[in-house]
């Protein structure tokens, strides 16, 4: 199995210079294949400019082989092409916009197949904002101010991103919408990074956890479990 990277937003700002350094050495090095999914910029046909940003962003990191992945509607995410370039990627980056838009695209896409198999075989699968709400098995669609079934890699999760921007204002609503449902609030510049059960923050903010009717704090460098049972 893989390692996992949820974003909660902003990133190619800086402060995320060293979590995706970190996946960039877990999916294999500079040499490896790393391939973007602009798909969630694509309803405003901002893809082109996201994906060239997230090109820019890890060549400056020293990556050799990025590139961005043309899976913009559902034809596409079910392209044979594009999903054999995704099943032979070694880290996969979905950005962030239209999260609704995102996960109906790649539901039951042969794109999500193929990421679903680099990912069992040990590849990196990331995403920022909109790209790791729809990671997890909810995701919040705020535009419709509901819930929806996401593509469930981190169950009994929900991810709030831009937790210290705007997110955090959807806190209440989610509690109600998804009582039993652990809610993932992480900030803007940071990462949440799966080791083994345990998560570790990374980048510049925090990730708030509200489980069970309480709320919980972990700052850069800290660890925790999100299965309360485990």
């Amino acid at each position: 199995m893989g390692t996992l990277l949820l974003e909660g937003g902003a990133e190619f700002g800086g402060a995320m210079r060293e979590p995706n350094l970190q996946v960039i050495k877990l999916a294999g090095g500079f040499d490896t294949p790393i391939r973007i999914i602009p798909t969630a910029a694509a309803s405003d046909n901002n893809h082109l400019r996201a994906g060239k940003n997230g090109v820019r962003w890890f060549q400056s990191l020293g990556a050799n082989d990025v590139e961005t992945v043309p899976l913009i509607d559902r034809e596409s995410a079910n392209d044979p092409e594009i999903a054999n370039t995704l099943r032979a990627a070694k880290l996969i980056y979905m950005l962030g916009g239209f999260t609704d838009y995102l996960g109906k695209i790649l539901q039951g896409s042969k794109a999500w197949d193929a990421v679903l198999e680099a990912y069992q075989k040990g590849a990196v699968v990331a995403g920022s904002s909109a790209g790791a709400m729809v990671i997890c098995e909810h995701y919040y669609d705020s535009g419709a101010g509901k819930v929806a079934q996401g593509l469930g890699l981190v169950l009994n999760a929900c991810v709030l991103p831009h937790h210290n921007t705007f997110g955090q204002h959807w806190v209440g609503k989610l509690k109600a919408l998804l009582p039993s449902v652990t809610l993932l609030g992480i900030d803007e510049y940071t990462g949440m990074l799966s080791k083994g059960t345990k998560w570790q923050v990374l980048g510049g903010g925090s990730v708030t956890l509200y489980r069970d009717g309480e709320v919980e704090h972990y700052k850069v460098g800290e660890t925790f479990v999100l299965d309360a049972k485990d």
